[in-house]
């Protein structure tokens, strides 16, 4: 299998891009072993030391780290569980899906905002390894939580914020002004 290694915008995350699917439908962010459910590959790439949070969309794979280990040490390992788990990773494996749920009862203003992230900022953010969750819209004032590597990265609370600032500035109010919930 082939299988190129690309940085991310944050240090501490790569993408492992395949030549064939991870995930055929949506994409899944797991912090720790046990979100993992059905994923076998995901649960044995918490196996490597240092793997901080994993995150499967499309035929990417992106992994976080913890800063204590470093990517040269990781690297061999993680390619050669890739290569010996793949062949049992079914690309349709079913993971729950909260945020349909989630967005189901979000709020119209809500609702809108979603619809300019998704076709706007999103894709950027997934292709990276990463996504951006809305918490609350209220005063004109939007709450957002980072998911995957975007959580870690250095950006996200400078650049990639301000674009996302300025794209709803310009597409939803002039008057939005965007912030971050702290991850737990």
């Amino acid at each position: 299998m082939d299988i190129q290694i690309q940085p991310t915008p944050n240090p501490n995350a790569l993408k492992f891009i395949l030549d064939k699917p991870v995930k055929n439908e949506g994409n899944s962010s797991y912090k720790s072993p046990m979100d993992c459910g059905d994923n076998n590959l995901a649960l044995t790439l918490f196996t490597v030391r240092g793997v901080d949070q994993l995150h499967f969309y499309d035929n990417v794979i992106t992994i976080t780290k913890f800063g204590y280990e470093d990517w040269e040490s990781m690297e061999p390992t993680i390619m050669d569980y890739i290569n010996s788990e793949y062949p049992k990773h079914d690309p349709n494996y079913f993971d729950p899906d909260p945020e349909a749920e989630r967005r189901a009862n979000l709020s119209p203003e809500l609702k809108e905002i979603e619809a300019i992230l998704d076709k706007t900022i999103r894709p950027g953010l997934q292709g990276d390894g990463g996504d951006i969750q809305t918490i609350s819209f209220e005063d004109n004032i939007l709450l957002v939580q980072y998911q995957g590597a975007c959580g870690t990265c250095p950006s996200s609370t400078t650049g990639t914020l301000e674009a996302i600032k300025a794209i709803l500035r310009d597409e939803y109010n002039p008057d939005i002004d965007v912030y971050i919930a702290p991850s737990y």
